[in-house]
């Protein structure tokens, strides 16, 4: 129900832009992130903003990404500048409810490579 969308391939230093849109209605939403998994890593959280608007960033992405929503709280974007060979991976939007329903997206492949 959750698409993302913006992965590609860019060279250190550039940036890119994911975004996250819901297919259908979501309600209540509680919190929304955006993780990332490595080759042979573990998925983890990069960045989250919740239902009031507090961020969260993982401390290697503090400074270069940026995450925001819409004015509906229904697309999630996050904005990467200075992307390093370390940000290489699949980037997943996910979005929790109140009623604690959790909505995953399709992964984004995100590459980092001169």
């Amino acid at each position: 129900q959750l698409q993302a969308s913006g992965g590609g391939l860019v060279q250190p230093g550039g940036s890119l832009r994911l975004s996250c849109a819901a297919s259908g209605s979501i309600f209540s939403i509680a919190f929304m992130d955006w993780y990332r998994q490595a080759p042979e890593k573990e998925r983890e959280l990069v960045a989250r903003i919740t239902r009031g608007g507090v961020t969260v960033y993982a401390d290697s992405v503090k400074g270069r990404f940026t995450i925001s929503r819409d004015n509906a709280k229904t697309t999630l974007d996050l904005q990467m500048n200075s992307l390093k060979s370390e940000d290489t991976a699949v980037y997943y939007c996910h979005y929790m409810t109140i009623g604690l329903v959790n909505y995953w997206g399709n992964g984004t492949q995100v590459t980092v490579s001169s």
